[in-house]
């Protein structure tokens, strides 16, 4: 079978933004939550009940966790030097560079990785790319609906209803979801998923270290972009001096032009990603039962577990 091919995906696929619901589940989750030695498991069995109750309210019929195998590539930085500069701890040359993480939470991370694994979950993460990559690939190449679980806003631009492609932002924990569809975008932003895309690189993001074009603001971007289209419709009205452009609009496009060639690149998320041979038909009864019980023992996953566990299999 060809890489990439995914084995019989039909029906609802759901992927999971997973760093993106792990943060989420160790900041909302107290720490006290703990394994039997101490060591603290909140975000572990935050993400289990978020699991479960994604399950739960959406019934997918294929679940994938997608992961960050690099969440700062190169070749993003490349393009963007400033690109999440602010959020390493540590520069590696021959590796991903490491992200600033809370120290309660890093040790969490491979208890959640080797969960997921048991219990037969699809976990997928591809060397040079980040998790928003594996779902723009998965989305791309799904047949059926997709629902995208995220806290990252930068995954709008695959909203498409169109196909079926919709974004599941929690407000609350997961029990309160924004369904982001066009309509919603529309509403917020005054753009469709297409057009998110350009909106966002042209404001700037500084939580990931996207400059944008400076005086361009959220509200200025999505005028521009009814007006004139997209990014490149922008760019010629910039050389057509008919166009209705303010004189100072004009100016800080054309000033911007470095950053608008390699901007686009660097906020589009890949949808070419080199996917792994992987089987994502959720899960009806653990794929390691005996290694699943052992974690749950080790790590005191309790009714998050077991929870989760009656749900995939009802």
């Amino acid at each position: 079978m060809p890489y990439g091919m995914m084995r019989g995906v039909t029906g609802r696929l759901m992927l999971l933004d997973t760093a993106s619901l792990y943060f989420r589940a160790y900041f909302g989750v107290p720490e006290s939550v703990k394994a039997p030695d101490g060591t603290p498991v909140n975000a572990v069995r935050g993400l289990l009940d978020f699991i479960d109750r994604l399950v739960k309210d959406h019934r997918p019929d294929h679940l994938v966790a997608c992961m960050d195998a690099d969440w700062r590539p190169h070749w993003r930085v490349e393009l963007i030097p400033s690109y999440k500069a602010h959020r390493v701890a540590e520069e590696h040359a021959a590796g991903p560079d490491e992200e600033e993480v809370p120290d309660t939470l890093s040790p969490q991370v491979p208890v959640i990785e080797a969960v997921l694994d048991a219990v037969g979950i699809a976990r997928v993460g591809v060397a040079e790319y980040e998790a928003d990559d594996v779902i723009g690939t998965f989305t791309a190449r799904a047949k059926g609906p997709v629902d995208i679980v995220t806290g990252d806003r930068d995954l709008y631009q695959l909203v498409d209803d169109a196909r079926g492609v919709r974004v599941l932002y929690p407000l609350k924990g997961v029990g309160t979801l924004q369904l982001t569809d066009e309509a919603v975008l529309r509403g917020k932003y005054g753009v469709d998923g297409s057009g998110y895309a350009d909106l966002a690189l042209l404001r700037g993001d500084p939580s990931d270290g996207l400059p944008g074009v400076p005086g361009i603001g959220e509200k200025t971007a999505a005028k521009l972009l009814a007006e004139f289209g997209d990014l490149a419709g922008i760019m010629a009205a910039v050389e057509d001096r008919r166009s209705k452009l303010t004189p100072t609009q004009r100016r800080r496009l054309d000033e911007a032009r470095p950053y608008l060639a390699v901007a686009p690149k660097v906020v589009r998320v890949a949808d070419d990603v080199p996917l792994p041979d992987v089987g994502t038909a959720l899960p009806r009864a653990p794929r390691d039962p005996a290694g699943l019980e052992a974690l749950a023992v080790r790590w005191g996953l309790g009714g998050s577990l077991e929870r989760l566990l009656v749900t995939l299999g009802s």
